[in-house]
């Protein structure tokens, strides 16, 4: 055998049988962004069998601070492109599919079935709400991380353990995001490194187990906090869902929450424009038996307006988070 894996071999955790475990894993990581570019070079130098990237982006300059997997050669190029060729010259036994497309609530559901871990590197609520959803329902543990600016969180979930809507059953009435807000580079490296490290321990079946655990940490206080969410019940009651725009039925009411100076076509025909402050003042009601759809960018202001009409008495209810 090759010596590339010796100095983690020789770990009592890991082993012969551990190594043979890894190259016999699937793991798909969803997002090739500032977490994803550390997860995946190193799951690809461990010896994972087969990864599995989705991402629909194109590596942007504003990028290179924070995924060092890329390089100004390739600027424009799909992400997962450029990755797989990155992690290919690294590591050429890790069999590489990069996809570029944007995971959804159609397509989650078979890409989660193939793999024996996934990795949510999305930095959207929307696509880790569906993750979830897709894994709870495989039994697929998911490891999921979030960072902005100098802190972040990352967890082990489903699979047999709490999924994430057990742990944070609401969404933030705000988003921030990397660009308003602003990441640091090493900052978000922290937080895919130990996803990457908690891929390996449910791999590789270490103990006590991962799963069901979560880390905090302030990158600037250097304060780190971790707990089990092993008892963390399911949330009551209908979930509220994220569905993608092919679902949408031809008697669903679409509502579209963006600004017409935000967006100034629906991709909707027939869908309503209104403010998320109309809903949660009550100024709009809607047939009990029809399912109403909320629509915007990132899913905050969609979860805030299901939330108002579900306190109005309506039951049927489906969320989309368009993105950019």
């Amino acid at each position: 055998m090759s010596d590339r894996y010796a100095r983690q071999r020789v770990l009592p955790q890991l082993g012969e049988a551990g190594q043979a475990r890894l190259a016999a894993a699937r793991v798909l990581v969803v997002g090739a962004g500032g977490l994803g570019s550390a997860v995946l070079p190193y799951l690809a130098a461990a010896g994972i069998g087969r990864l599995a990237i989705i991402d629909p982006d194109r590596v942007e300059e504003s990028n290179l601070h924070r995924q060092p997997l890329y390089r100004m050669s390739d600027l424009g190029e799909h992400k997962v492109h450029a990755a797989a060729r990155a992690l290919r010259a690294l590591n050429p036994g890790v069999d590489i599919d990069g996809c570029a497309l944007r995971l959804d609530a159609a397509n989650a559901p078979r890409r989660v079935a193939g793999a024996d871990v996934v990795v949510d590197c999305a930095d959207s609520f929307a696509v880790t709400y569906v993750l979830s959803d897709a894994c709870q329902l495989a039994a697929r543990p998911l490891v999921s991380a979030s960072v902005l600016g100098l802190s972040g969180y990352v967890g082990a979930f489903c699979g047999g353990g709490p999924s994430y809507r057990a742990v944070f059953p609401e969404l933030p009435r705000a988003a921030g995001s990397c660009a308003a807000s602003g990441v640091l580079g090493t900052a978000v490296a922290v937080l895919g490194s130990l996803q990457a490290h908690l891929v390996l321990g449910l791999l590789l079946r270490w103990q006590p187990p991962v799963l069901a655990r979560l880390m905090s940490l302030d990158l600037l206080t250097l304060h780190v906090g971790s707990f089990s969410f092993a008892a963390a019940p399911e949330p009551d009651g209908a979930a509220l869902a994220f569905i993608a725009p092919v679902q949408i039925a031809s008697d669903d009411i679409v509502i579209d929450l963006r600004s017409e100076t935000e967006a100034p076509a629906s991709p909707f025909a027939g869908a309503l424009r209104l403010a998320v402050e109309q809903l949660e003042q009550g100024e709009r009601r809607f047939p009990a038996a029809a399912r109403v759809v909320l629509c915007c960018r990132s899913g905050v202001r969609a979860w805030r307006a299901a939330r108002a009409l579900q306190r109005q008495g309506h039951g049927r209810l489906a969320l989309i988070a368009l993105g950019e």
